[in-house]
């Protein structure tokens, strides 16, 4: 562990340190591994299957026929004419040729889809479409079902191009550091799907998976991305403590709040249909968010103390620890507002659809939706605040241990370092 990314000479960390980390981090990653192993979800046997008959096919439109939109009768209750016309743009049949299925390289009709919010087609998209084999029978005795029945648009070379693009972007700045931080990508995407998923789907309790899970991910992606040196250590143990505090916090803000993690349909369905935990989501879904954004700050506060010690060697803990706050500081308030715009951000429908029904403030407030949204966001920040204090002290202690007797200055340069100010170097004259 004695590595570091830094430019510039820096003294070996001390065996005294070298040996005080692993005593840490070993029993936590050995820990971490063995609940993994222990938690690792069977195969699931029903979830996620499409209905018996159904396949889905890719095709490409070659032509569309646009046809006048049927009048629907008005709903229960609702007076004549005020219904919602369909979209013109939405009315009639496309021709497609089928580019994949046991009948690719032959053309289908299918109508478009014409409910509430379709999709708009023309001719040269890439659509994705359900296959009944056979449906040419009858629906409630009355209207046939078509084979083929167009379901969506194919994104799929649109979202290989972009994923090329930012992996290529990511390694020409990135370089070697860039190639292992996409291998870290990959090793998220790997236990977020075959992991915390599937187990929290066997009914596993979702904050445990949501432990181990966050653990297993912070331990490979930053020692792959950052190797395996005492700085990464440094913020490996602060981002674990903050995690945990985030954890208690939000356990007991959700409590305090009565929220029982049902905020849309999806957490509807899944408390109805597999007697999810959503309570238990709820906090597995701040622990995980809260990951993403922890293990910044604290890579960045381990790398400024590190920094800062090989370019002042004699720089004491305090010394190392102020001067280090200051950055942590400011990059916390910048981190705080991103982190209030992430979450307006995917809320925005919400806040529109609050806004147009001018609700007074309060009510607003207390909705279980917005109420979710504002503890999810102060018990990230409240964590993202303490890992600043925590991962600087634990840095500093193990930089401060660095500096062997020989690279301290005499008393007068130490004078002199007490007085010009710790991040510029410059002396304030008298």
């Amino acid at each position: 562990m004695g590595a570091n990314h830094s430019h510039g000479p820096a003294a070996p960390s001390s065996r005294g340190t070298v040996w005080a980390t692993l005593a840490v981090i070993v029993p936590l990653a050995l820990a971490t591994l063995i609940a993994l192993i222990w938690m690792w979800p069977a195969k699931l046997t029903s979830s996620g299957q499409q209905p018996a008959g159904l396949q889905r096919v890719t095709g490409t439109i070659t032509a569309i026929t646009l046809t006048p939109c049927p009048q629907e009768p008005p709903a229960d209750g609702q007076p004549p004419g005020e219904q919602r016309p369909a979209d013109p743009a939405t009315c009639g049949d496309a021709k497609v040729e089928l580019t994949s299925g046991p009948e690719a390289g032959h053309f289908v009709t299918s109508g478009l889809p014409s409910g509430p919010g379709s999709q708009r087609f023309a001719a040269g998209d890439d659509v994705i479409l359900v296959h009944t084999p056979g449906g040419d029978g009858e629906l409630d005795g009355e209207l046939e079902v078509p084979p083929y029945q167009i379901s969506d648009h194919d994104r799929s070379s649109p979202l290989w191009l972009a994923g090329a693009a930012f992996a290529a972007a990511v390694i020409a700045f990135g370089r070697w550091r860039g190639v292992m931080a996409l291998i870290g990508l990959a090793v998220t995407f790997v236990l977020l799907l075959l992991f915390v998923i599937p187990a929290i789907l066997t009914g596993q309790q979702p904050l445990l998976v949501a432990i181990v899970g966050a653990a297993a991910i912070m331990l490979a992606v930053l020692y792959l991305t950052h190797g395996f040196t005492v700085p990464t250590s440094m913020a490996v143990v602060g981002t674990l403590v903050s995690l945990s505090l985030t954890g208690v916090l939000s356990y007991a803000a959700i409590g305090l709040a009565q929220l029982n993690g049902i905020t849309d349909e999806s957490s509807f369905y899944l408390d109805v249909s597999y007697r999810i935990n959503t309570e238990g989501l709820l906090l597995a879904s701040i622990i995980i968010g809260s990951l993403g954004v922890l293990d910044d700050v604290t890579v960045t506060q381990a790398a400024t103390v590190t920094e800062l010690a090989h370019a002042n060697p004699g720089y004491t803990f305090a010394q190392l620890y102020r001067a280090a706050a200051r950055v942590g500081r400011a990059h916390i308030a910048s981190v705080i507002n991103t982190i209030i715009l992430a979450y307006a951000g995917a809320s925005l429908p919400l806040l529109l659809l609050v806004s147009v029904g001018d609700q007074p403030i309060g009510e607003v407030v207390t909705n279980p939706v917005i109420a979710t949204e504002i503890v999810r966001s102060v018990v990230g920040t409240l964590g993202l605040i303490a890992a600043v204090p925590i991962t600087t002290a634990l840095a500093a202690l193990a930089s401060a241990r660095k500096a062997a007797p020989e690279h301290r200055p005499p008393p007068a340069a130490r004078h002199r370092r007490r007085t010009e100010d710790p991040l510029t170097g410059s002396i304030p004259h008298p």
